[in-house]
């Protein structure tokens, strides 16, 4: 008996005391680092915000400005996939519907129309995916289309975008942004991720450049190039200006005179682009199609409503959303943020539009987690509206609650590795953020959510501030 109280007292005066010890160090270190990071002279008009959750049990140790809300740029995209994840499901798929309208005669000719009708999914003839490749699909469409016996059709192809009321961007987005590959529109019917490419011929220095190719024609739109030629290492600058369902699109900025970039651009009805893109595949194929290649939203507008379909050809089903978010957080896909954030306002209340989905996000984690709705003031799902203001407890709350949920390793996967961290970075006009996962050395996990608004200096100078601020987390 006297040897096991020996041990006991030996036990305790070797191993109680670590605990309390190693988390008052753990919080010292991230303060001192905070107060170093704050007092750097980056934020004379500016703010900066923090919170670390203890991984395991989610209680704060460390925040400061934890309940101001800010800018959250593309770190935004934690809060939808999470959101995505838990309303929607890692296995919720997008059907994209082939069919026909009207009758196939004796001698294969279809009176009616071939109708593509879409649910929103945003990775239809993207290349991130075998399966979803444009090429893949069209061939896909083309083979159904002859084993339905049709070879000829006296119609349309229409691209049936009613789904989400056609194309439309989030109305707290810039003009600056509309037009580029980001910030691409959400239509019922996305094709090849609404976006195309351009390339430049550059020309003397300060002079004008040239449109040397596109990677797909864009039937009935007019380019206004004025895009001039930079000074070698100068880079993309280039914009382009369009909303949806504009013709005319704007290139403007510089374009370096030693550049070899494709640049994407936004496409203004993405519907129309499949729907020509399918029609000149059947021709190619032998199969002609009377009428010029159209959109439900385009019928609508001319008073015109699509009829019923007669026969459906074929069923696509998109990949998993588990899948769909990697590239989502990997690769910072705002159209597939906006996919999510108006399917799962769709399917929570039958509501479409952004702003609406917005607020009944907000309103879910506000039911969830008893997080104040005035913490989470939100216009999008991907973060590129510069209107939104989330605080940094409120996402670090969010990302927490991940954990417990059976699809998080799927969620962990998504997130990038930066500076040996497991976490999402934002960038957008003076708004930089980081939000992730970290394990340190003395196995003490951690989640947190940093966020800086209109500092000073340059955006790589203050990235390099927030890794050796998060340092203090190793």
């Amino acid at each position: 008996m006297l040897k096991k109280a020996i041990y006991t007292i030996l036990f305790l005066f070797i191993f109680l005391p670590l605990h309390p010890s190693y988390g008052q160090i753990s919080k010292d270190n991230i303060n001192n680092a905070y107060q170093q990071f704050v007092k750097s002279g980056k934020f004379p008009n500016g703010i900066a915000s923090l919170t670390v959750l203890d991984g395991k049990t989610g209680q704060p140790i460390f925040t400061n400005n934890a309940s101001i809300g800010l800018p959250t740029a593309s770190t935004m995209k934690v809060i939808t996939s999470i959101t995505a994840m838990d309303i929607l499901g890692p296995d919720y798929t997008y059907q994209t519907k082939l069919a026909y309208t009207g009758e196939i005669d004796s001698l294969g000719v279809l009176h009616g129309d071939i109708i593509v009708i879409g649910s929103g999914d945003p990775t239809l003839g993207s290349d991130r995916y075998a399966a979803t490749k444009p090429k893949t699909i069209l061939n896909k469409w083309l083979y159904k289309i002859q084993q339905a016996g049709i070879t000829h059709i006296n119609g349309h192809v229409v691209g049936d975008d009613l789904y989400l009321n056609g194309n439309d961007v989030p109305p707290t987005w810039s003009w600056v942004d509309m037009g580029n590959y980001y910030g691409a529109g959400i239509s019922g019917l996305n094709w090849r991720e609404n976006k195309t490419g351009i390339t430049f011929a550059p020309g003397a220095i300060g002079q004008p450049t040239t449109i040397s190719s596109h990677t797909t024609p864009l039937t009935g739109i007019t380019f206004i190039n004025e895009v001039t030629t930079g000074p070698n290492g100068s880079g993309d600058k280039v914009y382009a200006y369009s909303a949806p369902y504009s013709n005319i699109i704007y290139l403007r900025g510089t374009y370096g005179r030693d550049l070899k970039k494709v640049i994407e651009i936004a496409i203004p009805d993405p519907a129309l682009e499949l729907a020509q893109q399918l029609t000149a595949s059947l021709s190619d194929a032998g199969i002609a199609v009377d009428s010029l290649p159209t959109t439900g939203k385009r019928l609508l507008n001319q008073g015109i409503r699509l009829n019923n379909p007669k026969q459906e050809l074929d069923i696509h089903q998109s990949p998993a959303l588990k899948n769909i978010i990697h590239w989502f957080n990997q690769k910072s896909i705002n159209l597939y943020g906006e996919a999510m954030l108006k399917s799962f306002g769709i399917i929570s209340h039958n509501k479409s539009n952004s702003e609406e989905a917005a607020t009944l996000l907000s309103k879910y984690w506000e039911q969830k987690l008893k997080i104040p709705a005035s913490e989470l003031h939100i216009h999008d799902g991907s973060g590129l509206s510069p209107q939104n203001r989330v605080t940094t407890l409120a996402m670090a709350k969010i990302m927490h609650y991940a954990h417990s949920r059976p699809w998080f390793a799927d969620f962990q996967k998504s997130l990038p590795t930066i500076n040996g961290i497991t976490m999402k970075s934002g960038t957008i006009g003076g708004v930089l953020g980081y939000t992730g996962f970290h394990t340190n050395k003395a196995g003490m996990p951690v989640t947190f959510s940093l966020l800086v608004n209109n500092y000073t200096g340059s955006t790589s100078a203050m990235r390099q501030e927030m890794f050796t601020l998060l340092n203090s987390l190793k």
